[in-house]
């Protein structure tokens, strides 16, 4: 993955039928929007695609589907680790990686149980590398089942290994950002930012790009800030983009995914709202607030001139 410029890699959804079914048609055009909208790259089979939720011949059909409608446009990496023995991760990280993909997600809190150790967490990483040989890899420090973040010396022993390119991360603090990033410094690696509120800190501090729910409510606003956030020209209007995120941070994790499928539907995406994963009930109050959001947005990608493509 090219991480010399700040891009946006959307956590991707997946489109249900009605039925539960997975939706390829509209798995198919929603590709085709993160693409139009500018995405660096798309991170497939993740929790926005609600991956607990699929059988393992689901998540590599929908991941060989993806990767066959991006054509090589950019890269797709996906998740690879579903908690188990470590020889059996090994195995599905090898499928994984045979879809084509450009490095293989594991996720952090299924390497170990949540009272286990750094040093019991560290061995059973250097195990799945030396189980997965000439496979690259990337950290996703997912909240389900729980959160195990990485410490900025955790991440350099990873990254040493010259296996590790690629960093999802959601730690929420922009210090521990920071002492990541300083410590991978001038490696072949990325770390994408999945928190909003110090977006622009985290891409002026050095962080590859950003990789968060908000894309999929509005893909081209995050390539935008990508895009903006150091032209010195649009600092107003970046300001403006940021206060606009933290102000909306609520109203789009309430009942996700469900929320950002309606939203969708708003835009003219013809997706389901159907989710398979548990999260809540959509009312009638949460879709008022999520059509304010869509109001507001109108207004604001009027103002920066936004291209929308659905």
């Amino acid at each position: 993955m090219d991480n010399s410029k700040k891009g946006f890699i959307p956590v991707m959804l997946t489109p249900f039928k009605d039925n539960g079914d997975i939706d390829y048609n509209t798995l198919t055009r929603l590709t085709e929007v993160y693409l139009e909208s500018g995405a660096a790259g798309l991170f497939a089979n993740c929790l926005s695609s609600e991956m607990f939720e699929l059988s393992d011949v689901e998540r590599i059909d929908a991941i060989k589907h993806i990767i066959k409608t991006v054509n090589g446009a950019v890269p797709v990496i996906a998740t690879g680790t579903f908690g188990g023995a470590i020889d059996k991760q090994a195995d599905f990280v090898k499928r994984v990686n045979d879809t084509g993909t450009e490095a293989v997600i594991v996720i952090t809190s299924l390497l170990a149980e949540e009272s286990d150790s750094d040093e019991y967490f560290n061995s059973r990483v250097f195990d799945l590398i030396d189980q997965t040989p000439g496979v690259p890899l990337g950290f996703y420090e997912c909240p389900v089942p729980y959160k195990r973040l990485l410490s900025a010396e955790q991440l350099k022993g990873f990254v040493d290994t010259k296996r590790v390119i690629y960093h999802k991360d959601t730690c929420l603090d922009i210090e521990q950002v920071r002492a990541k990033l300083k410590a991978t410094e001038g490696a072949k690696f990325g770390l994408y930012d999945a928190y909003m509120v110090h977006a622009v800190e985290s891409l002026k501090a050095g962080s590859s790009g950003l990789s968060c729910i908000q894309g999929n409510y509005f893909p081209e606003l995050i390539v935008w800030l990508c895009d903006n956030y150091n032209n010195e020209a649009m600092a107003g209007e970046v300001e403006k983009v940021q206060q606009f995120l933290n102000a909306n941070m609520d109203v789009m994790h309430n009942v996700y995914p469900i929320v950002s499928k309606y939203f969708l539907q708003k835009r003219g995406l013809n997706i389901s709202t159907f989710t398979r994963r548990k999260v809540g009930e959509f009312t009638s109050s949460i879709t008022k607030e999520i059509e304010t959001l869509f109001k507001d947005y109108n207004y604001l990608q009027q103002e920066l001139e936004l291209d929308i493509h659905i």
